[in-house]
């Protein structure tokens, strides 16, 4: 994919992707509108699904949804509530010690800024950036795993890790798509663009992709 076709990439992409579900923190934003559940909702989705992400969100904030309730909440309490994440009683603690660090030194605010927010116990620039683009509207570019595969898979980057992908999109990718990018490839990587054996032969990006990697397709 060269820079120029981006355009038409995400043009197409942004059709493609209407008929699928959206990603379960992307649904929390839309639906809250509230950084606070955003992030919460991000460290939940780590290693787990977005049925289970979705499911274990609407529990826990039916029992908390500010930190001030939250550390109410026994690490038990919070850990049953959001079984079965991937580890769900270490995800807990982590809730709480960031709900305490928010409450001690930002007001019980979640902090907009990127490095802010990287401070907090278990946020790592993918769960950030998210926090910043889809709980504040503000510029930044959440990479995953999906976001990094199909990136390199089309040749649009050519980098090894989901961070470096971030640094690489923050060079060449318009800016006017940071906010979206996520978004999109993560439903379209979960849709179409599967990690292991994508469907190929249906894909409406097929055109502009190098399918760099691919060994098996459907």
């Amino acid at each position: 994919m060269t820079d120029a076709d981006i355009h038409e990439a995400v043009a197409v992409l942004r059709k493609a992707v209407q008929g699928w579900r959206s990603p379960a923190v992307t649904i929390v934003s839309q639906r809250e509108g509230d950084p606070f559940k955003v992030l919460v909702s991000c460290i939940l989705s780590l290693r787990t699904q977005d049925r289970t992400t979705a499911a274990a969100s609407e529990r826990l904030f039916a029992l908390a949804g500010t930190p001030a309730a939250m550390v109410e909440l026994s690490t038990e309490t919070v850990a049953a509530a959001i079984h079965p994440v991937g580890f769900y009683r270490t995800k807990a603690e982590t809730i709480r010690e960031i709900c305490r660090t928010l409450l001690r030194e930002y007001g019980g605010r979640v902090p907009d800024e990127l490095d802010e927010l990287l401070k907090l116990k278990g946020v790592g620039r993918k769960t950030a950036n998210l926090v910043v683009t889809l709980g504040f509207g503000k510029p930044g570019i959440c990479v995953d795993t999906h976001v990094h595969r199909i990136c390199n898979r089309w040749g649009y980057v050519r980098t090894k890790s989901p961070e470096e992908t971030e640094f690489a999109l923050r060079t060449k990718l318009p800016r006017e798509y940071w906010l979206i990018i996520n978004d999109l490839l993560v439903t379209f990587g979960q849709n179409q663009c599967s990690p292991v054996s994508p469907h190929c032969s249906s894909c409406p990006l097929f055109r502009f992709c190098d399918r760099l990697g691919v060994v098996k397709s459907r």
